[in-house]
């Protein structure tokens, strides 16, 4: 955990070349649900950290992460994508590897496979 923590935010710092729209979804068996406990935490971290992202009742904030997934289905690693806010971008990535644990389709990859997930945080109005 802590070695894939390392990794994610040394690609963080250098970024890969992530061509995002080619990348397919995460395959997973029941798509997470975000709680209101993470609606409010994500909420608290825009306005505390005065990241320049709109939230409140009726709006969306989605946050795109890259998964790195091994042929035997494990995730090797997550990296968000960069949405001016990096402690919403580290808790959307840590809640992508949680949920993808033992959640995922099965695969017919033979090596490392780069996947994509999107979560959307919706505040109700």
């Amino acid at each position: 955990m802590i070695a894939g923590l390392a990794l994610a935010l040394a690609l963080q710092s250098t970024p890969p070349r992530i061509d995002w729209p080619s990348l397919a979804p995460l395959p997973y068996r029941a798509e997470p649900q975000i709680s209101p406990d993470m609606l409010a935490f994500v909420a608290s971290e825009v306005t505390t950290r005065k990241c320049p992202l709109a939230i409140g009742p009726g709006l969306t904030l989605s946050v795109d992460v890259a998964v790195l997934v091994d042929a035997q289905d494990n995730i090797r690693t997550t990296v968000p994508r960069a949405i001016q806010c990096p402690t919403v971008e580290q808790y959307a990535a840590a809640m992508v590897a949680g949920a993808a644990r033992g959640n995922l389709l099965p695969r017919r990859a033979s090596a490392d496979q780069w996947y994509r997930a999107t979560v959307t945080f919706t505040w109700p109005k």
